[in-house]
């Protein structure tokens, strides 16, 4: 039996499942640091450039602050930052200095590990990544195989996408990255070992997620299998549509005889404090999932059928969940088998709801959907169905998508927005509205200790303070009396 690593999620990935990417700020993240520094994790999935904008446009904080915070704070355990390649911020294709600049910004201010995960599972962009984040100066790089089922995500496929990422100098590791929570322990037995025969020595993580219940025993299964490392989140942010948990994953190792070296206080007080914050702000926790068959067909993960079925429920026509699951399944084999994640996951069930909701199927067609076609987002898994994409190509749209021009090059951009703006400024404002950086701005620095325990009270000083019928205010507690008179 082996030593297993335990990368923690919650800060992001349990974030962005459960949280819809917005529960967690600076003051909560700080406030744990120590805890997550001293738990022995080899890595923290820390923060990805959709949560960078998401500090800005609903936090109003500063996300390169939180950045050097946390990493003043975690001196021995690597700050994750996932990138899917050519894309930071905005969903307008990056130039290479673009991003070059923005990898060795994350670099100088503490990010030391670079998840890589191209939306086509093309390995050689996620070479060319790689190359490019250690010439910024990151020090860990690790390439995703992302997990998907159709008739082209075989073991071959994967077994090749590793063979070429291991070839690369610049390529730390691989994971597996299950963004669906699909992988049974069956499929496991093949693909690992599949993976594992074209690496070497290069180590091999797991990500998935508790969906549908399979990731917990697809966890254990890769441990006998020889995997180095499993992704697992902390108390009210593991399992539903997160990741199994930090608790129970360890557990579950140790009782089929692996070691895990972490310090099981820390662990349980990281697992108290996102449960803590959970209870406090009126937060979703994550629960045991029910198997659900259905999952193998849409493949969508978790987070995107809550939102398919709220937008059906907003449209008034919840009873068509089934035929847009189904129409997903022919849209996705019609576009040539995309990977089912982020952006593709929102473009395909977009699709799948117009052609169930419109007379005729592919009569409107989304930009994202062209852009796909026309290749914006990387060379298809599989060509596009002829009559899709002739039908593609008469949209008059098609040509203006054509001829759009991606971002312009740093140099051009330093002119427009202004050449004495420091990197960091300079890549939120190349990529957000000018206002709600400004905003940020004049926010200030962001609060950096937060206790759950005084929300409540907090909550109802706001709610009483803000009534214009009361005349004073008298709190008891114990031995300690406080009136307030308006």
């Amino acid at each position: 039996m082996t030593n297993i690593q335990i990368v923690e999620t919650s800060l992001r990935d349990g974030n962005q499942c459960l949280w819809g990417a917005t529960g967690i700020d600076t003051a909560k993240t700080l406030s744990i640091a120590p805890v997550m520094e001293r738990a022995g994790f080899s890595a923290i999935d820390f923060t990805t450039s959709t949560h960078m904008g998401v500090a800005v446009r609903y936090k109003q904080e500063d996300p390169w602050e939180r950045i050097r915070g946390m990493a003043d704070i975690c001196g021995n355990t690597p700050l994750q930052f996932l990138s899917t390649g050519f894309r930071f911020i905005a969903w307008e294709t990056a130039t290479p200095d673009f991003m070059e600049l923005a990898f060795a910004t994350l670099a100088r201010n503490g990010i030391r590990r670079f998840a890589l995960a191209d939306p086509m599972n093309d390995a050689k962009s996620n070479v060319e990544v790689a190359r490019m984040v250690k010439r910024a100066g990151g020090e860990q790089v690790v390439g995703a195989l992302v997990y998907s089922i159709s008739p082209i995500h075989d073991d071959a496929h994967y077994a090749e996408a590793a063979r070429t990422m291991a070839a690369s100098k610049d390529i730390d590791a691989l994971y597996i990255k299950d963004p669906g929570g699909l992988l049974t322990s069956k499929r496991a037995a093949t693909l690992i070992p599949a993976i594992m025969a074209e690496i070497g020595d290069l180590p091999l993580e797991l990500h998935s997620h508790s969906t549908i219940g399979l990731a917990e025993q697809a966890y254990c299964e890769a441990a006998d299998m020889g995997i180095a490392a499993l992704q697992c989140a902390s108390g009210g942010l593991s399992s539903g549509t997160s990741h199994p948990s930090v608790k129970g994953t360890v557990a579950n190792l140790r009782a089929t005889g692996h070691t895990v070296d972490l310090d099981d206080e820390a662990v349980d007080e990281i697992a108290d404090w996102f449960t803590a914050i959970a209870d406090a702000e009126n937060l979703p926790k994550g629960e045991p999932m029910h198997f659900d068959a259905a999952y193998f067909q849409h493949n969508l993960p978790g987070g995107m059928v809550g939102t398919m079925r709220r937008h059906l429920a907003d449209q008034g026509v919840p009873e068509l969940e089934g035929a847009v699951i189904e129409e997903m399944g022919r849209v996705r084999r019609e576009l040539g088998w995309p990977i089912v994640m982020t952006p593709f996951a929102q473009m395909l069930q977009t699709q799948a709801v117009m052609n169930v909701t419109s007379e005729e199927r592919w009569s409107v067609i989304p930009d994202e959907i062209i852009r796909f076609a026309i290749g914006k987002f990387g060379r298809p898994n599989a060509p596009v169905d002829p009559d899709v994409m002739d039908r593609i190509m008469a949209n008059p749209r098609t040509k203006e998508l054509e001829a759009e021009k991606g971002m312009t090059d740093v140099a051009e951009l330093r002119k427009k927005l202004g050449t004495g703006l420091s990197d960091e400024e300079f890549l939120l404002r190349a990529t957000m509205p000018q206002n709600l950086v400004d905003a940020m701005q004049a926010a200030g620095p962001a609060q950096r200790e937060y206790d759950p325990r005084k929300v409540p009270l907090m909550n109802l000083l706001r709610d009483v303070l803000s009534r214009s019928d009361l005349d004073g205010l008298s709190l008891e507690k114990d031995d300690l009396s406080i009136e307030v008179q308006r």
